[in-house]
């Protein structure tokens, strides 16, 4: 049995629990289980606090987790990342209030700045040669400035939204984070073989995320140049149509160049273009 800690609550537990489904992993999971099983897989998931889950992994009570990746940052450096999942993705960033002046990173000395992540601000400081009065705060930290207790702030920001809603404003980015897979050092020879059945179809859920299936027509004498703009996996599959002189063209298309590609096509003569998500990709 393969145990999988993942946070009690919040974004990252939904979308843990998320992928894990696309994973085809059915888990019972009633309300304020700490503990919950798989019916269809040999893995039992761990409901814990997000900042224990580093010693967990160390002393070998859990396998593997989930887990933000400034976590293992500030807790958990010596723990090794299996798999980034691509979701929960963040930054670790300095804000001070929107009044402030701010040059550099030198502007932070002698300062006092109020943190959930004291380790990761005192070794990125130390890196810039900046030495500052960090106070460790443990929930609501952008609230620091605003009742004298500090003079900036480091913390997570996804949107900014927060940051704004507290007239501060981000001057430095101290690290990106999105979840990702760890695993303890404890972790046996029969959980490793179960980890690899769960990383194979990990993998396969987060490269259809990354994917989509495009099928389009094009008359004949436009194929080859479709085909160039379409390597897809292999090769695009091309079929007649009912139509002479025309041929429909299936193939995949990453997501990040998405827009780029389809307007190539378009200018190549594709027609009735079709985009479809994929489910799972298995190469």
């Amino acid at each position: 049995m393969l145990k999988i800690a993942i946070q009690k609550s919040g974004r990252l537990n939904e979308d843990s629990l998320k992928i894990l489904k696309d994973s085809g992993i059915s888990i019972d999971n009633g309300i304020d289980q700490l503990k919950a099983s798989a019916r269809n897989f040999p893995i039992e998931v761990l409901y814990l606090r997000n900042g224990d889950i580093p010693q967990y992994l160390r002393d070998g009570v859990v396998d593997i987790a989930i887990i933000g990746e400034n976590l293992l940052v500030e807790k958990g450096q010596d723990l090794p990342i299996v798999e980034k999942l691509g979701f929960s993705k963040c930054r670790v960033c300095v804000a001070i209030p929107k009044n402030g002046v701010y040059n550099s990173i030198k502007d932070l000395e002698g300062k006092k700045i109020a943190t959930s992540y004291p380790n990761t601000v005192k070794n990125f400081l130390a890196d810039k040669g900046v030495n500052a009065d960090i106070h460790l705060i443990n929930g609501s930290v952008e609230i620091a400035p605003n009742i004298g207790l500090a003079d900036a702030i480091v913390d997570i920001v996804s949107s900014g939204s927060t940051l704004f809603k507290n007239n501060l404003k981000e001057v430095e980015e101290i690290l990106k984070s999105e979840a990702v897979l760890t695993v303890s050092p404890k972790i046996s020879k029969e959980s490793k073989e179960i980890l690899e059945k769960l990383q194979f179809r990990i993998q396969s859920v987060l490269k259809a995320r990354k994917s989509k299936y495009v099928l389009l027509n094009a008359p004949n004498d436009k194929v080859d140049n479709i085909i160039k703009i379409l390597p897809g996996m292999r090769s695009p599959t091309v079929l007649p149509l009912a139509e002479e002189g025309w041929s429909s063209i299936h193939s995949v298309i990453n997501e990040e160049t998405f827009w780029e590609v389809i307007d190539e096509l378009k200018n190549n003569g594709a027609e009735g273009i079709l985009i479809c998500p994929i489910e799972k990709m298995v190469l």
